[in-house]
């Protein structure tokens, strides 16, 4: 989980940590992309509106890397303009999700993505 807003990190972080996953959390794209190329993840949760560089540079980033051609990716954000979904897409999430996160919205959707 990726969110320059510590308290976000920390309460998605512990919710998938309730439902079983192994969880990793970094407070800046910066960290996370250090963070990815010491660790495969099995699946990325990114807010966008960081910065330095926001979350659709970072999944760009990891796009970049062969080990995370395929890796899922979501987008949480407060984000709601028309468009932002589509960007999301372009930039390599698998998915869009508005902020206040719905945690088993989020449940769901992780697991759709990691079948």
């Amino acid at each position: 989980m990726v969110d320059d807003v510590t308290d976000v990190t920390e309460m998605v972080a512990l919710f998938l940590r309730h439902a079983g996953y192994d969880v990793a959390t970094a407070n800046s794209p910066k960290a996370a992309v250090e963070l990815a190329a010491d660790t495969p993840f099995d699946l990325v949760i990114s807010d966008i509106g960081m910065p330095e560089m926001n979350g659709y540079e970072l999944a760009e980033s990891l796009r970049a890397r062969d080990e995370y051609r395929r890796t899922p990716m979501i987008a949480v954000t407060g984000y709601t303009e028309y468009d932002d979904r589509g960007r999301s897409l372009r930039a390599g999430f698998n998915a869009h999700m508005t902020k206040p996160i719905n945690p088993s919205q989020l449940l769901n959707l992780v697991e759709e993505l990691l079948d």
